[in-house]
């Protein structure tokens, strides 16, 4: 049994004072504890922050990996990198890419995702495209976007059985029918990469899309059309309690106000925080790297703390880890339980991950401990001690 004492505990919205115990990879209560005797190993928080960990519903990789690699090396490689942040849980995500490449990743994760290794847990796959609006595609790679294809997209489906989520512009043509399809199998549905309006928007909200993916980014607010004012999108995520959102608190995607807007609106419990990061996150400034597959993807550059398409008309994802989101979220104003639960709890419940997401007793020992700046002190996964 490990005792963590001396810790500011972040737990049921509330900071206090006071200790925390975990055995065999999961929190216990006092009583439960108190049954085990004198524990094996006692950790001095010192005061600083103990929280449950950080969970990252969207990221490609990072470290130096991107998970379209399609190998168990590059999923090692990032969970490992970015558990040291403070991310103990992750949906390794694909982009646009090309269909044989996504199947090599399917086998790799699939592969991977038991093995007894140090580094964040993988919570299920997340799909981003290629089912996009191309007047949208941001750094999605063009040459893959098109429509849904129910017999190239039944064939991802009948390859694993481990997506848990799919992010789609659903205006496009077969859109509901689509969504329709991963609905039955238990699969959520977002909306990403859209040119969607408003009524559009939250006709497919009841239609099965009810999350946005990488909110504010490539999609439509209001615009004029013909002199009329149309809202768009993300309008409709605020006029619709059934939308959630995500955010790329980076302090690039979104300016302080926008991280401000959101909170305030949608609030702690429908937003989440994801970082969106590619292979360039731990990289340095002004080094060149891919988006995407090593061979074949996105050429970009990580300047100024984000990625840049090489025209640098476009970010090509982020290089934030999970830890940066909290902090920027902290800088904006937001008080800390909330970007804690909006890291931890809050994405747990939209991957209806019930092991994780809070410090209650029987749930995963995933636990955090950092300092007033957010910095990691000590990171451990399923009690295993990464930090």
């Amino acid at each position: 049994m490990t005792q963590i004492i001396n810790g500011r505990i972040i737990k049921d919205g509330k900071i206090t004072e006071g200790e925390l115990w975990f055995a065999d990879g999961k929190i216990l209560c006092p009583c439960e504890a108190e049954k085990l005797g004198m524990p094996d190993q006692v950790i001095d928080a010192k005061g600083n922050y103990v929280s449950a960990g950080f969970i990252d519903l969207h990221l490609h990789g990072g470290g130096g990996y991107d998970f379209l690699d399609g190998t168990e090396e590059a999923f090692e490689g990032a969970a490992a990198f970015h558990a040291k942040h403070g991310t103990t849980a992750m949906c390794p995500t694909a982009t646009s890419g090309e269909f044989e490449a996504t199947l090599e990743m399917f086998r790799s994760y699939k592969a991977i995702k038991e093995k007894d290794r140090l580094g964040s847990d993988f919570i299920g796959l997340h799909m981003e495209g290629p089912y996009f609006a191309l007047s949208q595609k941001g750094a999605q790679d063009p040459r893959y976007v098109r429509d849904p294809d129910p017999a190239e997209y039944e064939r991802f489906l009948n390859a694993t059985d481990d997506i848990v989520r799919w992010s789609v512009a659903p205006e496009r043509d077969k859109g509901y029918a689509f969504a329709k399809a991963l609905t039955a199998r238990g699969i959520s549905v977002a909306a990403a990469h859209t040119d969607a309006n408003c009524r559009q928007m939250l006709e497919a909200a009841e239609n099965g899309y009810t999350h946005m993916t990488h909110f504010y980014s490539c999609m439509k607010g209001v615009e004029r059309v013909n002199g009329m004012r149309i809202a768009g999108a993300i309008e409709a995520a605020y006029l619709s309690d059934d939308i959630t959102v995500e955010i790329i608190a980076d302090g690039m995607h979104l300016p302080y106000e926008l991280l401000q807007m959101v909170y305030k609106l949608k609030g702690a419990d429908r937003t989440a925080l994801v970082t969106d990061a590619m292979r360039g996150a731990g990289m340095p400034e002004g080094i060149e790297t891919v988006l995407g597959k090593l061979d074949n993807g996105l050429p970009c550059r990580i300047e100024r703390g984000v990625a840049w398409m090489l025209d640098g008309q476009a970010f090509a994802g982020s290089v934030a880890t999970t830890d940066r989101l909290v902090r920027t979220m902290v800088a904006a104003g937001i008080p800390l339980v909330d970007a804690v639960k909006m890291a931890s709890e809050t994405p747990a419940k939209m991957a209806k991950c019930s092991t994780k997401g809070t410090l209650d007793a029987g749930k995963d020992a995933d636990i955090v401990i950092f300092d007033e700046n957010i910095n990691m002190q000590h990171v451990f996964v399923r009690g295993k001690q990464i930090v």
